[in-house]
């Protein structure tokens, strides 16, 4: 069973720079529910009620998980870098159709930005020794 040090028990701030944008993902997931459930309440759009209602729920249910794993990665739980990863690869391609179908050029930018920002901290070489350090007592002991 691995040992805990010091050191594995504090991320490196890599790792909780990523949380902290990718609680960010979510607190802006958040605030376009809560948008969306404004809009479907005063009657805005076509089908507001039953597309804004369902939308918003939507992005309510994905910020929360996203925020969570926000959290966990500024806590330095492990677990939320998974789920990270997987938004951050669910998100290219929002990235680029905001570059390319869309002609949002600058939110893409913006988004493009934020997303590799994250892959790239989340994977640099301190976060991803400070996750691998759990298991170097386990190959220690098998080696």
């Amino acid at each position: 069973m691995p040992t805990t040090t010091p050191e594995n028990l504090t991320p490196p701030s890599t790792f909780r720079s990523a949380g902290i944008l990718v609680a960010a993902e979510g607190v802006a997931s958040l605030i376009a529910a809560l948008v969306l459930v404004v809009r479907a309440v005063s009657g805005e759009g076509d089908n507001a009620v039953a597309n804004g209602y369902g939308t918003a729920g939507w992005f309510g249910v994905l910020g929360v998980g996203v925020g969570a794993a926000g959290v966990a990665l500024i806590l330095g739980k492990r677990w939320g870098r998974a789920i990270a990863t997987v938004v951050q690869l669910l998100l290219l391609p929002v990235v680029w159709s905001l570059l390319t179908g869309s002609h949002q050029i600058a939110y893409g930018i913006a988004l493009g930005v934020v997303v590799l920002g994250v892959l790239v901290l989340l994977f640099s070489p301190p976060s991803s020794q400070w996750m691998a350090a759990e298991y170097s007592d386990v190959d220690d002991e098998l080696g």
